[in-house]
């Protein structure tokens, strides 16, 4: 996801303006809010005053910030997924989905309309081909084409794309519902963890039957048992609930058997305090209507790389 600085960048070339010049404006923005709203936010207000519309124009991946209302890229198609059946609340239908990606980034892309998804199972666009989206929408770091949205291959030659998830370095304060940050803070609480089953395959949630236990995708498996431990942590900006999975679990170093309610009540002590650098995606939490923080690495602080970056 953009950001701030190529958000500022973005403005001051479509404004005419330095990068200075915007940057004041900014400032003035969120000083005259009582800092209630982000820079990103301040920001996307400044372009709006300018009369500058991000709504029509071609944007790169690692350019995406949530709150823009349409979205039009260009990128690579670099994996594509099975088509799938739905029937849900009385409604029925196929999903297509697959993961784009320029050279500044990726994403995934869901397909809602049955036009877009017979291009797929026709084989009309398949893995390796650079396509064009227009007037898609972005929801919760992902692009969604609806019936309204234009699909089509692209005669643009894209080489180089980048594979790996970005993040962008943030405090708490900053995060928004969609976003991929990396932050430093501090574990302050830490819940019990929780268990759940998943295919032993593809590692998605399997479904209990009758007869066994049934993944979508490989049919009837021997699952396989996972964890998950929710911490608060916090950076002085705020704090917020984050939720870390097995692989993430084994960096904060609690061994599986640790995670047993005995154990861990002791090994809960030793992580609480404990400082981190971690990435990951923002959702929203619909139940508690309050935003939680999905971590995908956990990096311990290193004390010469932090030091070098205060002496800057």
């Amino acid at each position: 996801m953009m950001n701030y600085e190529q958000l500022v960048a973005r403005i001051s070339r479509a404004g005419g303006k330095t990068l200075e010049e915007i940057t004041r404006l900014v400032e003035a923005k969120r000083a005259k809010l009582s800092g209630l709203i982000s820079k990103e936010g301040a920001a996307q207000i400044i372009a709006a005053e300018l009369g500058i519309n991000f709504d029509k124009e071609k944007i790169k991946i690692g350019e995406l910030l949530p709150g823009i209302k349409r979205v039009n890229v260009v990128g690579k198609i670099v994996s594509m997924n099975p088509v799938k059946e739905y029937n849900k609340n009385g409604k029925s239908g196929k999903i297509g989905s697959f993961n784009l990606a320029d050279e500044t980034g990726n994403i995934r892309i869901v397909l809602w309309d049955t036009n877009h998804i017979s291009l797929i199972e026709n084989r009309e666009i398949a893995d390796g081909d650079v396509v064009e989206i227009s007037n898609a929408n972005l929801r919760n770091n992902e692009i969604h084409l609806t019936g309204f949205s234009e699909f089509k291959k692209s005669s643009e030659i894209i080489e180089n794309v980048k594979i790996g998830r970005q993040f962008s370095s943030g405090k708490i304060a900053d995060f928004v519902v969609g976003g991929s940050f990396s932050t430093r803070a501090f574990i302050v609480q830490a819940f019990e963890p929780r268990f759940f089953e998943v295919c032993p395959v593809c590692g998605s949630r399997v479904m209990a039957e009758a007869d066994g236990v049934r993944c979508e995708k490989h049919g009837h498996v021997l699952p396989k048992k996972r964890a998950l431990i929710s911490i608060v942590i916090d950076d002085g900006s705020g704090s917020i609930r984050a939720v870390l999975f097995s692989e993430q679990i084994e960096k904060l170093e609690i061994k599986e058997e640790e995670l047993q309610p005995a154990v861990f009540a002791t090994k809960k002590n030793e992580i609480l305090g404990r400082e981190l650098n971690l990435s990951g995606n923002v959702r929203q939490n619909k139940l508690f209507n309050t935003m939680e923080y999905f971590v995908s690495d956990v990096n311990k602080i290193d004390i010469e790389n932090l030091i070098s970056e205060l002496e800057k």
